[in-house]
């Protein structure tokens, strides 16, 4: 009889166990699939407002467009910024605002912006415009030395057979010789046309390097 009593409470304590279990399964998995719904629902709407803001985007930056619609935009932007911080298209919104406020003159605003590109995990193409588009910046505001740097940083991880890498190239020696840098543009210059032979700007880099071999006149 007590061994009786003792195998029912052992089953009914199993029993309990089980269910608790289960219930601990269909409670974490439905917030698992809430969680990733309302993940999803948070990409769709940063997607709609992103491509909406992007429409915005080319049209201010149409020849002859007006202010009004460059600082639309903007706005449009930095909405999508704000609202959708979990979008995985936010690097992008961020470039993109970068370069409406360097079309504005907004050199310190849109370095960052392209930082918050970079910040948020750009990749690729967008995060090495991202890093070019800092460099423009600092060059625009006359400071080479740190345009250097981050073209130098923009150069990181890219090789010759990169579509963007003679562009970037060219942008660090041009910054280097406004920066005084002679020795170190002839350098970027040679590096192009050993890592390019090809490049269809090859004779203006040699001329470039035969210029700054010259003797400085007096």
């Amino acid at each position: 009889m007590l061994d009786s009593l003792r195998a029912l409470l052992a089953e009914s304590r199993l029993a309990r166990l089980g269910l608790i279990a289960l219930g601990v399964l269909i409670v974490g998995g439905a917030l698992a699939f809430g969680g990733w719904t309302w993940w999803q629902s948070q990409q769709a709407q940063g997607a709609l407002a992103l491509a909406a803001a992007g429409e915005m985007a080319q049209t201010a930056q149409a020849p002859g467009a007006p202010p009004a619609a460059r600082a639309a935009a903007i706005q449009a932007l930095e909405k999508v910024i704000a609202q959708h911080p979990r979008y995985a298209g936010l690097p992008e919104a961020a470039y993109r605002l970068g370069n409406l406020r360097y079309a504005a003159g907004e050199y310190g605003a849109a370095r960052g912006a392209y930082q918050v590109a970079l910040a948020q995990g750009a990749k690729g193409t967008v995060r090495t415009l991202a890093a070019v588009g800092i460099g423009y910046t600092w060059e625009a505001e006359k400071d080479h030395a740190k345009a250097q740097n981050a073209y130098e940083a923009a150069l990181a991880g890219l090789g010759p057979k990169d579509f963007l890498y003679e562009g970037i190239l060219l942008d660090l020696a041009r910054a280097q010789e406004f920066g005084g840098r002679r020795d170190a543009a002839i350098e970027t210059y040679r590096r192009l046309l050993k890592d390019v032979p090809e490049s269809r700007r090859a004779d203006d880099v040699r001329t470039r390097i035969a210029t700054l071999q010259s003797p400085a006149k007096p």
